[in-house]
């Protein structure tokens, strides 16, 4: 009996968990990555929290080893929640009809709240919700990310737990030892993010150089919103260049 194939797009950020996530479900024969799907912003052309360049972005799915997989972009201008998800209902639906995906997959490791809403969101659609990474514990994951031969640098670093230092350096077992008890490994409360250019999903290694740090304060005053737990005044990022 044939096995079942499911057509998947898969939500890419550029970072670690994004590139884990897919080089697990590429040794998966029952799952076909079709599409990958980024949010920009529309006014600065760069990944939404992240910071990366649209350009690099480009760089970097260019030199994925993936042929016939395409990279959709989902462009946002006022960042809102309505917003984000007229755009991407109208991004999966495009995709249902055109590539019968049925799937749609997401590098999650453990915020509960966060996989109901993504499933919400994909419910209307007649689509399902994929998390390969779910329930591995962050600190193997993290180990395992880099003992797999991946490698990343941190691109924004939110300033309620890392200062300045953090941004633009390695992920590696260094980074790790200095991150403090309360900081994710993984950081998926949002502590920190990463642009991935290289490893075993890479023809060639994405060539960059990194520019000058910048800080960029909240426009919301988390003081006055105390189940703010990692009290955010803004974050870092790296300005990471093409060569």
């Amino acid at each position: 009996m044939k096995k079942e194939v499911r057509k998947t797009a898969m939500f890419w950020s550029g970072g670690k968990d994004s590139a884990f996530c897919l080089y697990k479900l590429l040794s998966d024969d029952s799952i076909e990555v079709c599409s990958l799907i980024t949010t920009i912003n529309a006014d600065f052309k760069r990944i939404s929290m992240h910071g990366i360049r649209e350009a690099m972005l480009d760089r970097q799915v260019e030199l994925l080893d993936l042929p016939h997989v395409h990279l959709m972009k989902m462009y946002v201008i006022s960042n809102t929640n309505m917003e984000y998800e007229e755009q991407l209902k109208r991004i999966l639906i495009t995709l249902k009809k055109e590539q019968n995906i049925t799937h749609v997959v997401f590098g999650d490791i453990f915020l509960e709240d966060l996989r109901l809403y993504r499933e919400k969101q994909l419910a209307p659609i007649g689509l399902k919700a994929l998390f390969p990474l779910w329930g591995i514990n962050s600190l193997l994951l993290a180990r395992d990310f880099i003992r797999q031969g991946f490698r990343s640098v941190t691109c924004c670093v939110n300033d309620g737990l890392l200062d300045e230092s953090y941004c633009g350096v390695e992920f590696d077992e260094v980074f790790l030892s200095r991150l403090p008890v309360s900081t994710d490994p993984c950081g998926e409360n949002g502590e920190f993010h990463t642009f991935c250019y290289d490893g075993p999903l890479f023809k060639y290694p994405v060539k960059f150089k990194l520019g000058e740090r910048i800080y960029k304060p909240l426009e919301i005053n988390f003081d006055q919103h105390p189940e703010n737990k990692i009290q955010t005044k803004g974050f870092w990022y790296i300005n990471i260049m093409p060569v």
